[in-house]
């Protein structure tokens, strides 16, 4: 598995701190991920539309293991667009800090995808929401179904089963 094995010293101690993606389990995939100087406002806290870049990127991730690409779906044309998201920020993470993003398959439909998604410090909650994911040609912009192979993965995905083949 990819990860990223930082340390710094904090207060003269070193701080050793492992990130590692973890491949989908029962439809849930995390991302860990740093926050920057560029996430944060003035005051070191991340603004708010970050956390929804966050689990985007935690979705794409997702999506790539299952061996798709979006340059890929653009070449079949299809597309994934956000219909709507439903967001409850609970606390604030700050700069430095690492979390975990997941995206969790909640819901497959025939042209919609609803990821349940939480940003998480630690076993803190920070940032939890429901994401309807519209599958649409890319051509028309039109709702269109999920071409068939790719559907059988996130249904295998969201079952705990095999994945990347």
């Amino acid at each position: 598995m990819p990860g990223v094995i930082s340390a710094y010293s904090v207060l003269e101690k070193t701080v050793i701190c492992l990130m590692i993606e973890k491949k989908p389990r029962n439809g849930e995939f995390t991302l860990p991920v740093r926050v920057y100087i560029e996430d944060t406002d003035a005051g070191g806290i991340v603004y708010y539309v970050n956390y929804l870049k966050f689990m985007e990127r935690a979705r794409t991730e997702f999506l790539r293991t299952l061996g798709y690409q979006h340059y890929v779906l653009a070449d079949e044309n299809f597309q994934f667009v956000v219909h709507s998201a439903n967001v409850q920020y609970r606390q604030p993470a700050r700069i430095d800090d690492a979390l975990a993003v997941t995206a969790r398959l909640k819901q497959l439909g025939k042209a919609t995808l609803f990821f349940d998604q939480q940003v998480r410090r630690g076993d803190t909650l920070l940032c939890q929401a429901e994401i309807k994911v519209a599958c649409v040609s890319a051509d028309t912009l039109r709702p269109t179904g999920i071409p068939a192979g790719l559907y059988n993965k996130f249904k295998a995905a969201s079952e705990g089963e095999g994945l990347n083949g």
